[in-house]
């Protein structure tokens, strides 16, 4: 029976991946809360070899948060329950299908297949040890599907409602945009230098936009955040005379190279801290070259949240970065 519910459930996937865009149209919302991961795996897998390498991969610390979060949320659902609407209609789903007798083996990817805008990852194995091994193969590219779906639904929501007045100081530092939700306000607006910000009582979410000439050390971690360091004594003040932001050496920050839709950038995290004060939090920062080579673009998000858990409200911030485009010349 098990077999069959399987053998069926990849007919839906396979089917489902085929629908225009009419079909996916007439899905449901998703459900779930932001940062959820449906793990459909039969309950002795779970508790196995397989179950611990899903929650070491998904389910890890979030890097750079002052207490422990983990990356995703998981919970377990057996096969048999899936069959419940109100499961298949999960922002993230990631179903492991074991069938000795199956049609195809691997690992496929899929979105919108119950409900939109809907994540669903599937690894089809004969055995637990090859799902195992699969899973392990594809465990960063899974939890940066599952990310990435995550930030295409915050750009959504940050363009559906949108805060437009906020592209133009925006393009013109950077000669691009970024797309800012309703709450955000511009603070400081200079040549070089933009502070955007979503302040509430208890939480604040940043973006900071400079640009400096750029040098051969430009993509160096020393020189980033020398150039950061620089820029936030300069324009970024603390809430006591003579302080200000800067990056914490509590923890050495980590780049890394990264492409996304054509863009190459630097990403740096770590933590800032206030020099002078008791102030800080982790922050995320995307270096590039400006279109003719002469500047280093910085985008930057930074959270401040000493109530609350920060993973969220650091994931919607950072997602704002990704929503960057250069703005064609047809276009200004």
């Amino acid at each position: 029976m098990k077999r069959i519910l399987w053998a069926l459930l990849a007919c839906v996937l396979v089917l489902t991946g085929c629908k225009g865009k009419a079909k996916r149209n007439l899905l449901p919302n998703v459900s779930g809360k932001a940062g959820e991961v449906l793990v459909v795996i039969e309950k002795a897998d779970w508790e196995a070899e397989l179950g611990s390498a899903i929650r070491e991969a998904l389910g890890s610390d979030t890097p750079y948060l002052a207490q422990r979060e983990p990356l995703f949320s998981l919970s377990n659902v057996p096969p048999g329950s899936f069959s419940n609407n109100m499961f298949k209609v999960h922002r993230n789903i990631l179903l492991v299908s074991i069938n000795p007798q199956g049609l195809s083996f691997g690992v496929q990817y899929h979105n919108n297949v119950w409900a939109q805008p809907q994540a669903v990852i599937q690894i089809n194995a004969p055995s637990s040890a090859e799902a195992l091994t699969l899973f392990q193969e594809t465990a960063s590219k899974a939890a940066e599907f599952f990310e990435q779906s995550e930030r295409d639904r915050i750009i959504a929501n940050a363009k559906l409602y949108e805060e437009r007045q906020l592209r133009a100081p925006v393009e013109k530092v950077t000669g691009g945009i970024l797309h800012f939700p309703s709450g955000y306000v511009c603070r400081k607006y200079t040549d070089d230098f933009v502070w955007i910000a979503d302040e509430k009582q208890y939480t604040n979410q940043t973006v900071l936009v400079y640009k400096y000439p750029a040098t051969d050390a430009a993509f160096s971690l020393e020189g980033i955040i020398a150039e950061r360091d620089a820029v936030m004594k300069a324009n970024v003040p603390g809430p006591s005379a003579g302080s200000y932001m800067t990056t914490s050496l509590a923890q050495e920050p980590t780049l890394r190279s990264l492409r996304y839709r054509g863009r190459a950038f630097m990403e740096t995290r770590g933590f800032w801290e206030v020099q002078g004060d008791f102030m800080g939090g982790p922050f995320v920062s995307h270096s590039f070259y400006s279109p003719d080579g002469q500047y280093i673009i910085v985008l930057e998000a930074f959270v401040y949240a000493p109530r609350y858990d920060k993973r969220q409200y650091l994931r919607q911030v950072e997602s704002l970065l990704y929503s960057f485009e250069w703005v064609k010349e047809d276009e200004k």
